[in-house]
C-alpha cells in the first residue's frame, strides 16, 4: 500500500512510502530509500521496476526545475544486497536477458540524471547495489559500508554496467582484482582507491551538504 503527501511550494516536504522504496522530499532535494521487508533491498525484478517508475517521475521533476539534486541510500546495514539470486536461479534465457535489460535501464537512468545523482552508503553495497552506487555521480560512505562484487565466487558476472563503470573509476587492474576475487573492500580503502568520493558519519547529511554546494 502506497500512502503520498505532495505540495507544490519552492521549499517543499513530503514523504511517499511504498513496498520498495520511500521518497522523502526535503528543500527541493529527493531522498530515494531503497525498502525491504528483510532490510536487504534486493534488487528484484518488481524492485527494480518500481525504482524505474520512481526515477523516471522524478527525473520529470528534475527537467522543471524543481529538483536540485537525488540521493539514493538504503539502511543502517544494506544499501543494497544486489540482486536476488533465488530469483535469477528460476529465469529463463530470455528472462534472464530481459532481467539484465531491466536492471541497465534503471543504470542507465540514474547515470543521465539531469540533476547531480548522491549514493549515501551505510552497511553492506554488493553486486547489482554496487553497481547502482556506481551509476550515481558522486558516492558518499559510512565507515562500516562494505564494497563488492561476489559474483565470481558464484559462478555468474553482473550485467548491469558495473564491469565497464568500475574501471573507468579506479582503473582497470584494481577493478579486476575486485571482480576476479570476489573482493570485500571496506570503506576506508574504497575511498583509497577512489570507488567513494567521501567518507561520513552521516552519509544523508553529508548528502545533504553536497548538495546544497551544487546550487
Amino acid at each position: 500500500m502506497q500512502t503520498e503527501s505532495f505540495t507544490h511550494s519552492a521549499d517543499r516536504q513530503s514523504r511517499t512510502v511504498t513496498e520498495h522504496y520511500s521518497l522523502l522530499y526535503e528543500h527541493n532535494c529527493a531522498v530515494l530509500q531503497l525498502a525491504s521487508p528483510d532490510i536487504t533491498n534486493k534488487l528484484t525484478l518488481a524492485r527494480i521496476s518500481a525504482l524505474r517508475h520512481a526515477v523516471a517521475a522524478l527525473q520529470a521533476e528534475a527537467e522543471r526545475g524543481l529538483l536540485r539534486a537525488l540521493i539514493i541510500t538504503g539502511n543502517e546495514k544494506f544499501f543494497s544486497a544486489g540482486a536476488d539470486l533465488n530469483e535469477i536461479a528460476l529465469l529463463t534465457g530470455p528472462e534472464a536477458l530481459a532481467f539484465s535489460r531491466q536492471g541497465q535501464a534503471l543504470m542507465q537512468a540514474i547515470d543521465g540524471f539531469p540533476v547531480p545523482v548522491v549514493a549515501a552508503i551505510r552497511g553492506y553495497c554488493m553486486g547489482g547495489g554496487m553497481d547502482l552506487a556506481l551509476a550515481c555521480d558522486y558516492r558518499i560512505a559510512a565507515p562500516d559500508a562494505i564494497f563488492g562484487h561476489r559474483g565470481a565466487s558464484l559462478g555468474i558476472m553482473t550485467g548491469w554496467g558495473g564491469t565497464q563503470r568500475l574501471p573507468r573509476l579506479i582503473g582497470k587492474a584494481r577493478a579486476m582484482q575486485m571482480f576476479l576475487l570476489a573482493e570485500m573492500v571496506p570503506a576506508d580503502e574504497a575511498l583509497k582507491i577512489g570507488l567513494v568520493n567521501q567518507i561520513a558519519a552521516d552519509p544523508v547529511a553529508a548528502a545533504h551538504a553536497f548538495s546544497g554546494s551544487c546550487l
